[in-house]
């Protein structure tokens, strides 16, 4: 008799047993799909919360006194506007949302306003896929903050005159108790044609910004060596590190995966653990019928392929229920829970080939000790204490 109607023959006889082997192995495999498929919109909902905190470097001109740029919020010196895609094009770091602008505050219509020009986000090449995280004003738009429109009775789609220079009212933005609620944001150029400042900006911010280039030396911080690098290829640029918000948003990141590092394992060593005591009891249960196929002949290397094949069939049908299972457990609960990012949970079909290929090697593999005990059987033994 082959060893595949064997197999057949033990699935058919001993059906609980196969079931609840199935029911391990899909368990383990669908609670990792699940993590893996909704685990992309945890992380971009991650990202987009950490995100909203605001960018945590700030380049700003080397002459500005700090006492000045933290009471006012800008500096009221300039540097150039090159810097910004000098800061693009450079190698060696990690950045996102990289955004120069031009702010000063000025006397209109017999109120003090913030003038703000805005240059549409810059983006290294392998990062143009991005959605900006700013917006951007087209020339000859404005948005105007809830206080300024308030005060001069402004509607959306309104012309109004800036120092000589037209613009159109694009959108009215929301109040933010800030200092936002008085500013007249306006594209970089328009802006610096407003102020007489063509080619200048008064600061660059980046999100993310982290140095990947090492240094021999241990004992110095990454951070200030990305200063001291950056300071020199800005010469009129002073750099700023926010370190908090960098700090936190690695800390939720090594959250995130730790925890998944931590829960998967736990559910791999229960579900293996499941599996070699439902392969034991099997064992032990046909101790005798072991014996008499010994006695009758056949070599150990059948005893362990009837039962190692047994256990890689458990874990191929356990993968295919187990990824469905999964990915219908993420596409039903995943958008409840992360409602920012609910369309970026989609089936990852990839997860389908890694489970066919490691769920039945997992199974194998927890199998093997009681394997090991069925192949070592001595018949006579076996067939003495029947």
């Amino acid at each position: 008799m082959n060893v595949s109607r064997l197999i057949l023959k033990e699935i058919t006889h001993r059906k609980i047993n196969f079931a609840m082997g199935v029911v391990a192995v899909s368990t383990a495999v669908a609670l990792f799909v699940t993590f893996m498929t909704s685990g992309q919109a945890y992380r971009r909902e991650t990202r987009r919360i950490m995100r909203d905190m605001g960018q945590n470097l700030r380049i700003i001109p080397r002459e500005t006194a700090m006492d000045e740029f933290w009471t006012q919020g800008f500096s009221s010196h300039t540097m150039p506007e090159e810097y910004v895609h000098k800061f693009a094009n450079l190698k060696g770091y990690s950045y996102t949302h990289l955004v120069a602008t031009l702010q000063k505050s000025v006397e209109w219509q017999g109120r003090t306003i913030i003038l703000t020009g805005i240059l549409p986000e810059v983006l290294p090449l392998d990062k143009r896929h991005q959605a900006p995280m700013t917006f951007s004003v087209k020339p000859g738009d404005a948005y105007v903050g809830c206080q300024v429109a308030s005060i001069f009775k402004m509607e959306e789609g309104e012309k109004i005159d800036i120092f000589d220079n037209p613009f159109t009212v694009k959108k009215v933005l929301f109040e933010t108790g800030s200092k936002d609620d008085i500013r007249i944001y306006g594209n970089l150029h328009d802006i610096q044609k407003v102020l007489d400042l063509p080619g200048q900006v008064n600061e660059i911010k980046a999100l993310e910004c982290l140095c990947l280039i090492e240094s021999s030396d241990k004992d110095i911080d990454p951070q200030v060596l990305a200063k001291e690098q950056l300071a020199e290829i800005l010469p009129e640029g002073k750099v700023i590190l926010l370190q908090g918000i960098a700090k936190i948003r690695e800390n939720q990141r090594a959250a995130m995966e730790g925890y998944i590092a931590f829960i998967m394992p736990i559910i791999l060593a229960v579900c293996g653990a499941w599996i070699a005591v439902l392969a034991m009891m099997n064992v032990r249960d046909r101790r005798q019928e072991i014996g008499i196929i010994r006695a009758l002949g056949h070599n150990s290397s059948k005893i362990a392929a009837l039962f190692l094949g047994k256990s890689l069939l458990i874990g191929l049908v356990g993968a295919f229920i187990g990824y469905f299972a999964g990915t219908a457990l993420a596409l039903k609960y995943g958008p409840e829970i992360f409602k920012i990012t609910a369309k970026a949970i989609k089936p990852e079909y990839s997860l389908m080939t890694w489970a066919v290929i490691v769920a039945p090697v997992f199974a194998a593999i927890a199998s093997f000790i009681p394997v090991t005990i069925a192949v070592a059987q001595d018949p006579a033994d076996t067939l003495r204490e029947g």
